[in-house]
């Protein structure tokens, strides 16, 4: 693992698995997808939205995984 400092991203990307990690624990899952609000659910959207800018660091465009 690097030394360097974390950017911001990355930063956010942390806060939001511990938001979505919080959310599973409090709602009794393992996993988003066995919540009845999956599909709807603003904080996951936000948690893939902060994945993807963690890995393009905000560029716009096409991503390639």
């Amino acid at each position: 693992m690097s030394n360097r400092p974390k950017d911001r991203f990355e930063l956010y990307l942390d806060e939001m698995i511990k938001k979505v990690q919080e959310c599973q624990q409090n709602r009794e899952h393992k996993s988003c997808s066995s919540c009845k609000l999956y599909i709807d659910c603003e904080l996951r959207d936000e948690y893939v939205k902060a994945v993807y800018n963690s890995m393009s660091k905000g560029d716009t465009g096409g991503f390639e995984f």
